[in-house]
C-alpha cells in the first residue's frame, strides 16, 4: 500500500473548511487529522488560524462544527441561570433539549479567570449523552463544579414559546436561578 501524501499548508486548510461546511455532524480533530495525513496538533493549529480568519468554526465536546448561516428560519436565544449538583447535568440538558432547545455553552464566573466559556451545542438525547460520556471518560469537571452548581447557559430555539416553557420547566424542577 502507497504512503498517502500530506496535505499541506493553505490547501489543507482550505480542505479542512470544506469538510467542516459539507458535514451535517461534529468532525473530531483526529477524523479530520486521518484524512489530512498530519497529526491532530497539526489540525489544532489549522483550526486556531481559520478561527483567526473569522471562520465560524467552534469546538464542541463531539468534535468541530461549522456554524452555518440561518436559513431564512428565525431562531431566537437567551441567556439562562441555573444551578444544581453534578448529578442533576443529564436531568437539567434533556430536559432543555426535550422542549426543543439548543443549548449552545456554559458559563461560569471563576473568581480567579472571570468569565469562562464553554461550546457544548447539544440539541437532543443522544448529544447529550455523548457529552457526558465525553466528560467521564476524560475525567474533566463540570465547569459549574467550581462555582457550587451556579452557572449560565446561552439556550436557542425556533420561538420564544419554546424558550419560554423550557425556561418554566427549569423552575418547575428547581433549576433556575431567578
Amino acid at each position: 500500500m502507497a504512503e498517502q501524501k500530506k496535505i499541506l499548508g493553505e490547501e489543507r486548510r482550505s480542505f479542512i473548511l470544506q469538510l467542516l461546511k459539507d458535514s451535517s455532524e461534529p468532525l473530531t480533530g483526529g477524523e479530520l487529522a486521518t484524512r489530512t495525513n498530519v497529526s491532530r496538533q497539526v489540525i489544532v493549529g489549522d483550526i486556531t488560524l481559520l478561527k483567526a480568519k473569522n471562520e465560524p468554526i467552534i469546538a464542541t465536546s463531539q468534535g468541530y462544527m461549522y456554524l452555518k448561516q440561518n436559513s431564512g428560519t428565525p431562531t431566537f436565544e437567551r441567556t439562562i441561570a441555573s444551578r444544581h449538583t453534578p448529578e442533576d447535568t443529564a436531568k437539567e440538558l434533556n430536559l432543555l433539549v426535550d422542549h426543543g432547545v439548543l443549548v449552545k455553552d456554559v458559563k461560569i464566573e471563576h473568581s480567579v479567570y472571570g468569565d469562562l466559556t464553554a461550546s457544548i451545542m447539544v440539541s437532543n438525547r443522544q448529544e447529550v449523552k455523548q457529552f457526558l460520556e465525553n466528560i467521564q471518560n476524560t475525567k474533566a469537571s463540570l465547569l459549574s463544579e467550581l462555582t457550587g452548581g451556579i452557572h449560565l447557559h446561552t439556550i436557542s430555539a425556533s420561538s420564544t414559546k419554546v424558550l419560554d416553557k423550557a425556561e418554566a420547566a427549569l423552575k418547575d424542577e428547581g433549576f433556575l436561578i431567578e
